[in-house]
């Protein structure tokens, strides 16, 4: 997702500030927009490759700390990771 807004130039170097530390900040603003994207991408749905049920990306990780307690108990063989393409 940070790729995507630094490809579309909606974040720049101008966005972060190189302290005397060493440190890098990134400004408010562009902070309110990653953050802006971050809740906009977790609405989106997607079908879980291992479920094949529609839902929506803010609620893979839930889901998939669901089935590593299941693979945990024994109920799978394998853990079905969820792979991002």
């Amino acid at each position: 997702m940070l790729y995507s807004l630094v490809n579309l130039r909606q974040i720049t170097a101008e966005d972060f500030e190189l302290r005397p530390s060493g440190e890098v900040r990134i400004c408010d603003a562009a902070r309110k927009r990653v953050i802006a994207a971050y809740q906009q991408r977790k609405q989106e749905e997607i079908t879980h490759p291992f479920l094949q049920e529609k839902m929506t990306i803010g609620l893979v990780p839930f889901v998939q700390a669901q089935l590593l307690a299941r693979y945990i108990r024994g109920d799978f063989e394998e853990y079905p990771p969820f792979v991002v393409k």
